[in-house]
């Protein structure tokens, strides 16, 4: 009975809104993105995926993300942001999580880009305006094909759709509260 009860309560507890901290500044959709010094330029569409690898909204997430890598990867560049650095290195996370792209240790790009938990995605267009940044799925597992948020953006952006329209559980961060996997 036990096991059952932390269980559902760890469901009702990532299944509650990020608090948004209290020095939190919005970044606009549209808005320039300036990274230089961060990441190399590419020229092409850019997927950020903030992740930590102690949040277990993160853990759950990477199999999904490792599917959207596949599938656009020739058209996307795609980099994860890890968003502590109390141990890892590249290679580490490259290796453990079985996904050969850049990895980026910085949690000034989350702030740039208006992120403060994980798993959140982030989609650049080709001149690092923001076009998405959001939730990958309203499943904590990844698993609702009618809300694949990041894939519907990712889509949207590549057929320069610049209409398009997300309910608010695609817009409202889930997950862990940065820099540390806090809920």
């Amino acid at each position: 009975m036990g096991i059952l009860g932390l269980f559902w309560r760890n469901e009702w507890v990532y299944n509650q809104p990020t608090p948004v901290p209290t020095a939190y500044h919005p970044i606009t959709f549209g808005y320039t993105i300036d990274l230089a010094g961060y990441l190399k330029p590419s020229g092409k569409i850019r997927f950020l995926h903030f992740f930590n690898p102690d949040c277990p909204c993160s853990r759950f997430n990477m199999a999904y993300f490792k599917t959207l890598v596949k599938e656009y990867g020739s058209r996307v560049d795609f980099t994860i942001v890890v968003m502590n650095n109390d141990s890892y290195t590249e290679k580490e996370v490259q290796d453990k999580y079985g996904i050969q792209i850049p990895v980026v240790f910085d949690s000034v790009v989350a702030l740039r880009c208006g992120v403060y938990s994980t798993p959140q995605a982030v989609i650049l267009d080709a001149g690092n305006k923001l076009y998405y940044r959001g939730n990958y799925n309203r499943s904590r597992y990844c698993t609702d094909a009618r809300t694949n948020y990041a894939q519907i953006a990712l889509d949207g952006i590549l057929r320069q759709q610049f209409d398009l329209r997300f309910d608010r559980f695609a817009l409202t961060a889930y997950g862990c509260r940065l820099p540390n996997c806090q809920k």
